[in-house]
């Protein structure tokens, strides 16, 4: 029989002198309190691989706590993490639009033509979306000739190749991801993703610096960039879910999902800024942030609320009466007087994870993943080749720069942000995160339909256009990899304290984005043959991806047909927090 862990120095480190002077006894407790879960866990036949104390408070933390003398509230510890961690995925979002940007620096339209520069629209529109000087377009070295080996007359399809390598790793990578994120450390896990996509992303403009012409240098950095760049959605979800509790889940995660768009238009406007000082730099600035993402992650991002003393029994409270919870009186709660906080038994390193098999059997899990396959090949095809649609195609007449085509394509994101705060609030009203998912699919055919046949009329309705596309694009994408995996995560079919955030968001994300794998590569050879083509498979995929959710659509809509009606009014009295899969067994 296996010796017991025993409490490390870094754990003993987090208990507050005071408090074990003025209760001496309470350590021998706890410590009991270990052995009997222990032995629990013993019988159950869980490996003690899985069985780790709780893990340090953030040094960031620590720091602060020392210098104001007292500690937070629960809320103020929550808008903190939401802080750090939409600041974290935006600069994961951010490290990977750059390829969209340099794509018509590396393979150059000869037929490309700057605008004339007779542009009657104002700041900002003129002078930072449309507007184009006479020339600029040489004025990026290089840029008429192209980067040998993507300037040939095969450089669509190896662009093509360069994105499909990035997301397939980024996709079979998730899936390990995950599975790691549910058993690791999720603060060190997900600062060693950032610092290694970053430097990887780094290494890949420094093909520009180090005049490398070698097409398998930068398929080898891409792919390695994927594979850390998969630490962060699931990390990021888990750590959101752990803090926040089912109620207004959609609308709070709607909200905070905006950083993938802010991330995009901070990724496009940076590396369309430096762009003019060689496309190699469009990828080494936005690698440095990521690296210091990651450092602020490492200071500041505390995974679990029991890691700093916060209890499971505080944070339900808390969201059901909307009072927020002191320092003091969390101390109280934990069985001091307030002189410090207690980690509880239930942290970071006390929970179990489960297999990719049992969290794939989670009722609805199946069923979204497959629509965000196709969701998402939609909206990261749009991610990866709408500047270097808008730079090949005549808007009002003319033709724009790369620089300006990727200003431009940042409004789509723009309406992104607007359809995920959109679809988590419709969601939430509803309780149908199905119904919400699936309809919004649905109008994104006639709003991308529309793009295509007007967008090139003019440059006000193109924009007008893009937005709406990029609302109904974003929206589904927005609300399933954030509020459905993290209400699948703690599914009732989940056994005691089992936790599966990161494993489930792992199994969406992950067969999402081999979707988004795919329709890059589809579109690198679609376009060589007309941009009709790729607007076609576009609209197909859409439609695919809203029939997936038709036997969650229909069992949604049951369900609220045989909901009692309490008081004259339907449903009034459910919980917000349910999420409508319970009955798919």
């Amino acid at each position: 029989m296996s010796p017991l862990p025993f409490p490390s120095p870094a754990f003993i480190s987090t208990i507050s002198p005071s408090f074990l002077f003025r209760h001496p006894s309470s350590p021998f407790r706890f410590l009991d309190h270990l052995k009997i879960l222990g032995n629990n866990r013993k019988k159950r036949g869980i490996m003690d691989a899985n069985f780790v104390l709780v893990r340090q408070i953030p040094p960031g933390i620590r720091l602060l706590r020392a210098a104001r003398g007292r500690d937070w509230t629960l809320k103020t510890y929550r808008y903190v993490i939401l802080l750090v961690t939409f600041i974290a995925y935006a600069c994961y979002h951010a490290s990977r639009k750059p390829s969209s940007i340099v794509k018509s620096v590396l393979d150059p339209d000869p037929l490309n033509r700057p605008l004339s520069g007779n542009d009657p629209y104002p700041w900002p529109i003129g002078n930072v979306f449309i507007k184009e000087e006479e020339g600029q377009n040489s004025s990026i070295e290089g840029s008429s000739r192209g980067w040998a080996p993507f300037n040939g007359k095969d450089g669509t399809s190896k662009l093509g190749e360069i994105d499909v390598a990035f997301l397939s790793c980024y996709s079979l990578g998730m899936y390990v991801a995950g599975h790691l994120g549910d058993k690791l450390d999720l603060r060190l896990f997900l600062t060693s993703g950032m610092v290694g996509s970053g430097i990887f992303v780094a290494l890949f403009g420094m093909g520009y610096i180090w005049n490398v012409h070698v097409f398998w240098f930068y398929l080898a950095m891409q792919m390695v960039a994927g594979l850390f760049q998969a630490t962060g959605w699931p990390s990021v979800v888990a750590v959101i879910g752990n803090w926040f509790g089912k109620r207004k889940r959609g609308l709070i995660m709607g909200i905070w999902n905006a950083h993938t768009s802010v991330g995009n238009i901070s990724g496009s406007l940076l590396a369309a800024a430096v762009l003019s000082c060689g496309w190699g730099w469009s990828f080494i600035v936005p690698g440095a942030f990521i690296v210091l993402g990651g450092v602020l992650v490492f200071l500041f991002l505390a995974p679990y609320p029991e890691d700093i003393g916060f209890t499971t029994a505080q944070l339900m409270a808390t969201d059901d009466n909307g009072q927020d919870v002191e320092g003091q009186n969390r101390g109280e709660a934990a069985g001091n007087d307030g002189s410090g906080p207690v980690p509880g038994p239930c942290g970071s390193g006390l929970r179990t994870s489960v297999g990719l098999v049992e969290a794939c059997l989670i009722p609805g899990v199946i069923p979204f993943a497959l629509c965000l396959f196709f969701s998402k090949l939609v909206a990261y095809t749009f991610l990866y080749w709408l500047p270097f649609y808008l730079s090949q195609t005549a808007i009002g007449g003319h033709f724009m720069s790369v620089k300006s085509a990727g200003n431009l394509s940042t409004l789509f994101d723009v309406g992104g942000i607007v359809g995920g705060i959109l679809a988590g609030y419709i969601s939430d009203r509803l309780k149908a995160r199905a119904i919400t998912a699936a309809s919004f699919m649905y109008v994104a055919i006639p709003a991308m339909l529309l793009y295509r046949w007007y967008g090139s009329v003019s440059q006000s309705l193109n924009i007008i256009l893009m937005m709406i596309a990029g609302l109904f694009v974003n929206g589904p994408y927005a609300l399933i990899t954030t509020a459905v995996s993290a209400d699948l995560g703690t599914h009732s079919s989940l056994r005691g304290d089992s936790r599966a955030l990161a494993t489930v968001t792992a199994i969406i994300d992950g067969t999402g984005s081999i979707g988004a794998a795919l329709g890059p590569l589809l579109t690198g050879f679609l376009s060589t043959r007309g941009w009709n083509l790729v607007f076609v498979m576009l609209m197909l995929c859409a439609l695919v991806a809203g029939l997936l959710l038709t036997r969650l659509v229909i069992a949604e809509i049951a369900e609220k047909a045989d909901r009692p009606i309490p008081g004259g009014k339907q449903g009034r009295e459910a919980p917000a927090s349910e999420p409508l899969l319970g009955n798919l067994k």
